[in-house]
């Protein structure tokens, strides 16, 4: 038993129509009925229909008239329609021609129009699973060019962070914004400056002193990236690091410290290049750890990471202590590192802005951990 289909008879006799639900129903098909070409069209425009049986001759709408409106459908383009015709061979082109896609005598055969509608209601099925898995591609296929603009989105935001933010502050704005949210953090703070800057900037040519710049920072910031430092800012020559934030990390003053002497580092054989160019510049650091309370800061459309507090201050005055390559600490740092640190004790120093004198060392190396 073929599967039941909706089938929409129209033929302007009664008696027909009578005669083929009489023939389709016990089959257990669904039969829908209209007696004018209109009557027809309405139907199809609020009803799903897998065929439709047309008689060719009927008062207003004919049934090519009412196939060739069918076909000019896109809803109904592919619908089968059956004409029923006379035996006449004009009338069967006739129906051919206006688009139907096959045609039953009258008076019909029984067997023989159960086989057109089984064949071409598995024809309509066919059609019908094609559509529907046409539309779940088309979906599936803007649900995957979404899926690919919104990661396209993501990667070009973050080009456009990294630019600008140390790669752990990048991957927390990514991840979760919530996480710059303000918060107080021990943290390592670093400071380093160039020495002469100031008069090198007065004496050259923007471009010169440009060019300086972007090798300065580009040199640092492959060291800081290296150390897993966070980079708050460049302020010309200036920069600030810090560790411990917005991550936790092993050993923060370890971290510092060994960054800090592989700038220096750096930095002074770059130096000597410098030199030959007739430009006499050097760097100065100051490392400081303590408390300070971190998140973003600035306003609507420019935003800002930063840290706050004394020990940021307590690192920038530091900076400004030191000599050319010299990297300094206050005692209490020196004592966190058991020993591990080799410095020049410089003595006992006045910060600006600090009412307390502060024991000052000149950081040379640093020892491995023991273990």
């Amino acid at each position: 038993m073929t599967a039941p289909v909706t089938i929409l008879a129209v033929d302007d006799e009664p008696v027909n129509l009578r005669l083929l639900e009489a023939v389709l129903a016990p089959r257990g098909h669904r039969v829908l009925q209209a007696t004018s070409g209109a009557e027809c069209l309405d139907l199809l425009s609020r009803e799903d229909v897998d065929l439709v049986l047309l008689d060719v001759v009927m008062p207003g709408l004919d049934g090519y008239e009412v196939c060739r409106r069918i076909r000019g459908d896109e809803r109904t383009a592919f619908l089968p329609v059956v004409m029923i015709t006379a035996s006449d061979a004009q009338q069967r082109v006739a129906a051919l021609e206006a688009g139907a896609d096959d045609f039953v005598r009258k008076p019909f055969d029984q067997s023989e129009l159960l086989a057109r509608v089984a064949s071409l209601a598995r024809i309509k099925r066919y059609h019908d699973t094609i559509s529907a898995q046409r539309t779940e591609l088309e979906r599936w296929n803007g649900e995957l060019e979404r899926r690919v603009e919104e990661q396209v989105t993501q990667i070009e935001r973050m080009s456009r962070l990294r630019r600008f933010l140390s790669p752990q502050l990048a991957e927390v704005v990514m991840d979760d914004e919530s996480l710059l949210a303000s918060h107080r953090r021990e943290v390592v703070v670093v400071f380093c400056d160039l020495r002469n800057f100031t008069t090198f900037a007065e004496t050259s040519e923007p471009e010169e002193v440009v060019d300086l710049l972007r090798e300065y920072h580009r040199l640092l910031g492959d060291v800081i990236d290296a150390h897993d430092g966070t980079l708050e800012r460049f302020t010309g020559d200036g920069v600030m690091v810090y560790f411990n934030d917005p991550f936790p990390c092993v050993d923060p003053v370890d971290r510092a410290v060994r960054m800090a002497l592989e700038i220096t580092s750096s930095v002074q054989e770059r130096a000597v290049r410098w030199h030959r160019l007739g430009y006499d510049l050097a760097l100065g650091t100051g490392i400081a750890q303590g408390y300070a309370t971190l998140g973003r800061i600035g306003y609507e459309g420019r935003y800002d990471y930063a840290a706050i507090g004394s020990v940021t201050n307590q690192a920038a005055r530091l900076c400004a202590e030191a000599a050319p390559w010299e990297v300094l600490v206050p005692d209490r740092l020196v004592a966190t590192c058991d020993g591990r640190l080799q410095t020049r004790q410089l003595g006992t120093r006045r910060l600006k802005g600090f009412t307390r004198p502060v024991e000052v060392h000149d950081v040379v190396a640093i020892a491995e951990r023991a273990g």
